[in-house]
């Protein structure tokens, strides 16, 4: 847009031959915002006699026709319409002059109507065949080059609308001036603005079939504003990458035999008050030093409350404006791949909230929720569940997942609430559900959306690994979906958590009724590939934090944290840990302050204890990494073998895990508070001397120090060990060098 200097004599041009007032119906239509086709209507249009043209510019005094050098005034039709019949016999290459009352001159502008449509056929066609796996590329705002004039492409789906218009803060969030045109059967609304760029606030204002008229921020919105504001922003990417060693080998290893480590993170709280930008100065460097290869990041898309912690996701495709813009996001994940650091991401496919400026009831009716009010409302949370059998809607959140893998290099897909996708009848009562059409309680469309959206990820992003949090015994979830599995690389072990944090909240002398509770995962250990997750769920809302589960006295409980993360971190699965617990934090996690970093200050009574915890966790991860058998085989049951099982009355565990090439290390745990002298326990034949490698019980670590230091020679089959008291130790052949 651009301001006319009106002190310059103005040139003269043909003179108008008439007006031509629009239909009256036309005309209701397009200044009510129910016309399908203002480009009909509105621009120019060769007729008898010449060329019409007609503008919309509500509030304008005078719009003029600036065409060949010279400028011919239109005539105005009254509600912001203004026309004329100029006589030219070819349309041709001309702008507009409008002038307010205002007093800033005339705008000369390019007119929004003498444009084609900025989408093409292939993209309406893979739009309604719910194929189209880049979405983002032709929903949502563009900015972009348009038969040589530089604009923004705004292009919405609201198949049930009589009318879309643009509005925002270019337009004064008066939709008016603005009409979208249908674009037929595909349900799409289109139009190319000139001028307008990044930066610029807009949302889309719907008139609905039943005469409602309401703005909506746009579902394919890529950046949008910082909350309590709610308008979508016009954004384009400029970030550079400079992760491509990293991508390029991402690859190399499937993730199931590769290392996999993961430290869940709530970035809004990690540190309060840092940008991303901020975040990626200091998060790499700290997680790269506790020794984890992955984090995992609780949701990062746009959501409105923040008490939410993401979990009420309401712009699918934006992340989360409060900790900065998408480049800047791009910025954070670009310095975790650069330090080594693989990146999750929680995504949150199975609900969305109600607000009224969001997905709900988009264009006045169920779009992305069911018609079918009964199946619509999730009754847990207070919202909406997707569409999953509607073709648009699939393809939303298929084209979403990846969206994120491609656009923003995110590593893997965490899928929240997997289980209340799977059911039903999930939550709900006898005649609140209605059964599949095989009379069963699955939902058939959700098993085809979630086999669909893995197939197409694992496809498109190689190296990728998508993970479902899943809590029932639904069989086959991370099955390949051509063998009729669900297609995930790995779920989170919830059996496994419930039952090993149930054991250990016992007083020692009580463990020995429970002692199958830790040994039970290892019968369905191999149905599935598993994480081990001890996240944000099990240190919030009463359930109290990891340290603070554990029995007896302070020396008591740090005891049984350092012994239980011992345990898991050799038991057969990935691991995941949530912040805070990895220097064992007392207080639930409050996403108001986050974790409670003064607890390892110097000076504090107690920081000695807290970094001894968080030295272990450094020590499990680096003992984890250097050490095959601890990851290679977590999906093979040859990679695991019992030394010990049975004994309760001790609270005694022993195992052996193996590599590929059938190396071993062997791992107990004592979780009675004595220490047991002369234990032994039998290991393979071929290894004759054994050397502690970690020891949860370390003076490092804040333990009593009870190790077992020196070679360990292997008699006839079998070591014997003192076990420290509520403690964890590792072993592995030493060879006749003395090395490992």
């Amino acid at each position: 847009m651009a301001l006319r200097d009106t002190s310059l004599p103005e040139p003269s041009g043909p003179l108008p031959r008439s007006a031509v007032p629009l239909d009256r119906a036309d005309r209701e239509r397009l200044l009510s915002g129910t016309h399908h086709d203002p480009h009909a209507l509105l621009g120019a249009h060769a007729v008898a006699g010449g060329t019409l043209f007609r503008a919309l510019r509500p509030f304008a005094r005078s719009v003029s026709v600036l065409a060949d050098g010279m400028r011919s005034r239109l005539v105005s039709e009254g509600g912001g319409l203004f026309s004329a019949v100029l006589p030219y016999d070819a349309i041709p290459a001309y702008a507009l002059l409008v002038e307010y009352d205002d007093g800033a001159g005339e705008h000369e502008v390019h007119d929004p109507y003498r444009f084609l449509p900025a989408l093409g056929e292939l993209d309406l066609h893979l739009i309604r065949e719910g194929r189209h796996e880049q979405l983002w590329k032709a929903l949502g705002a563009e900015p972009m080059t348009h038969q040589d004039v530089t604009g923004t492409r705004f292009t919405v789906w609201a198949p049930n609308a009589q009318g879309v218009r643009v509005a925002g803060d270019f337009t004064c969030w008066d939709g008016t001036q603005y009409p979208m045109r249908s674009l037929g059967a595909s349900g799409v609304w289109e139009l190319f603005l000139p001028g307008i760029g990044e930066g610029a606030r807009y949302k889309f204002e719907i008139t609905s079939r039943y005469g409602g008229r309401f703005l909506k921020a746009d579902p394919m919105a890529r950046r949008t504003e910082v909350p309590p504001d709610t308008a979508s922003v016009v954004t384009a990417s400029h970030h550079e990458w400079g992760d491509a060693e990293w991508l390029a080998h991402r690859a190399d290893t499937p993730v199931h035999e590769a290392p996999f480590s993961v430290y869940e993170i709530h970035l809004p709280s990690w540190r309060p008050g840092l940008t991303y930008r901020q975040l990626a100065e200091e998060l790499p460097p700290y997680v790269r030093d506790m020794g984890f290869t992955h984090v995992e990041l609780m949701p990062v898309a746009q959501h409105p409350f923040s008490g939410s912690w993401g979990y009420q996701v309401t712009s699918y495709y934006a992340p989360m404006a409060r900790l900065g813009t998408p480049d800047d996001f791009k910025y954070l994940v670009d310095a975790l791949h650069r330090a080594g650091i693989g990146v999750i991401m929680d995504w949150v496919p199975a609900h969305f909230p109600k607000d009224d400026w969001a997905l709900a009831r988009f264009d006045g009716d169920p779009l992305y929720e069911p018609g079918d009010s009964r199946r619509a409302e999730h009754p847990d949370w207070g919202t909406y569940e997707f569409d999953f059998g509607r073709t648009e809607v699939r393809n939303f959140l298929v084209a979403n997942a990846v969206y994120w893998c491609e656009e923003f290099h995110i590593d893997g897909l965490r899928v929240d609430a997997v289980a209340s996708m799977l059911y039903l009848d999930y939550s709900r009562d006898s005649g609140q559900w209605t059964p599949n059409v095989f009379g069963g309680r699955e939902d058939l469309d959700a098993v085809a959306f979630l086999q669909e959206m893995n197939a197409t990820v694992y496809r498109r992003a190689p190296g990728v690994v998508t993970i479902a949090e899943e809590s029932t015994a639904w069989d086959g979830v991370t099955r390949p979906t051509d063998s009729g599995g669900l297609g995930f690389g790995l779920k989170w072990n919830m059996g496994w958590m419930h039952d090993s944090l149930e054991y250990v909240k016992h007083e020692p002398v009580h463990r020995k009724y429970h002692h199958n509770e830790m040994t039970f995962s290892m019968v369905y250990a191999y149905s599935e590939n598993y994480v081990l997750p001890i996240s944000h769920d099990e240190v919030v809302h009463g359930k109290q934090a990891l340290v603070s589960k554990m029995p007896g006295d302070w020396w008591q409980r740090r005891a049984n944290h350092r012994a239980y993360l011992g345990f898991m971190w050799a038991h057969p699965g990935k691991q995941l840990l949530f912040m805070g617990q990895e220097f064992a934090q007392g207080a639930e996690w409050s996403e108001a302050h986050g974790p409670e970093w003064w607890l390892l200050d110097s000076g504090y009574c107690a920081e000695a204890d807290h970094r001894g915890v968080r030295d272990l966790v450094r020590d499990l991860n680096s003992v984890y990494l250097d050490c095959p058998a601890l990851w290679q085989r977590d999906t093979d049951p040859t990679g695991f073998q019992w030394v010990i099982g049975d004994a309760a009355e001790d609270n005694v565990f022993a195992f052996l895990r193996f590599d590929a090439e059938a190396n071993p290390l062997l791992a107990v745990c004592n979780f009675s508070p004595v220490v047991r002298h002369d234990y032994g326990l039998a290991v393979p034949k071929g290894a004759t001397v054994w050397r502690e490698v970690l020891n949860t019980d370390s003076a490092r670590y804040g333990g009593s120090d009870v190790t077992n230091s020196g070679p360990i020679p292997a008699e006839e089959g079998s070591v014997r060990l003192t076990l420290p008291p509520l403690a964890t130790v590792w072993l592995t052949p030493q060879s006749p060098t003395g090395q490992e």
